[in-house]
């Protein structure tokens, strides 16, 4: 993707694939009280989940504080799967979601994946924005839960 395609995070952040930066109490927090797919998650599991991802956030450049985060689980050759994506209440509808997404997006191509994979029940808009589209054959999917 050319330079001036690239989505931009609004001034004051930055972009980070620096799993040591993560806040990690702070992600858990997030996803485990605030995120309807990780509500009662242990911390014990985030950090497995984490080990075995690429880590993505989002940091206030001044004061250091990280305001988003997501993980990509891939092969980084054919597939990619984009979970966990939480941005914080404070900087929602400031445009740091669409850019952190597009971020992470072009980061994931840049393996050569031939897809990204996410679900999501109230963000249709956003990824929408950033060339997500439903299945066009659901009917072919399949899914098994241990739950």
């Amino acid at each position: 993707m050319s330079d001036e395609n690239r989505l931009r995070l609004p001034d004051g952040y930055e972009f980070s694939t620096d799993a040591a930066r993560v806040d990690v109490d702070l992600v858990h927090r997030w996803l485990s009280t605030d995120a309807y797919w990780a509500t009662g998650r242990t911390r014990e599991k985030h950090e497995e989940a984490m080990e075995s991802s690429i880590n993505f956030g989002v940091y206030d450049t001044v004061s250091g504080a990280q305001v988003a985060y997501a993980r990509g689980v891939t092969d980084r050759a054919l597939f990619a799967w984009l979970a966990d994506v939480y941005v914080d209440r404070s900087v929602r509808g400031k445009g740091v979601g669409t850019a952190f997404v597009g971020g992470i997006r072009d980061h994931l191509a840049a393996f050569g994946v031939r897809r990204i994979l996410l679900a999501t029940e109230d963000a249709h808009g956003v990824y929408e924005k950033l060339g997500f589209t439903p299945l066009e054959r659901p009917e072919t999917w399949m899914i098994r839960r241990f739950e």
